[in-house]
């Protein structure tokens, strides 16, 4: 078998290609998700403890002496990351747990009632054993 056509033989596996769809589609709900918390989580978290902008966060380290610019540790896009992924596997596990419900097979219906001859047979050997 040829390169090639192993290739060809993996890349159109159904797994592979439900695996792209997926990178694909998370990739988009991933910058939903961002621009969600940038745009409206964070301002709104910041206003409710009192007006701070988490992206501006940072530590100053001190100055690099070559350029003399200050050296910061930028922890609020840390923050600000963190709950873009705590907000995305929040997502995630809902739609996981809806399809989940959705897969689970119906309850099982009650058996049917035995035909009426065979309740009859029932009795009547009920009948011969207290004899």
């Amino acid at each position: 078998m040829s390169l090639l056509s192993e290739f060809k033989e993996f890349a159109m596996k159904g797994n592979v290609v439900d695996m792209a769809v997926g990178i694909v589609i998370g990739a988009a709900f991933g910058k939903i998700v961002s621009a969600f918390v940038d745009a409206i989580v964070m301002p709104a978290l910041g206003w409710m403890i009192g007006g701070v902008d988490f992206s501006s966060l940072a530590i100053t380290l001190g100055t690099n002496a070559a350029t003399g610019e200050p050296v910061t540790v930028g922890y609020g896009r840390f923050i600000q990351a963190l709950v873009d992924f705590l907000i995305v596997a929040a997502a995630i596990f809902m739609a996981l747990k809806a399809i989940n419900r959705l897969k689970r097979p119906a309850p099982a219906a009650a058996p049917p009632a035995p035909p009426a001859e065979v309740v009859l047979l029932g009795e009547i050997r009920d009948l011969l054993r207290q004899r």
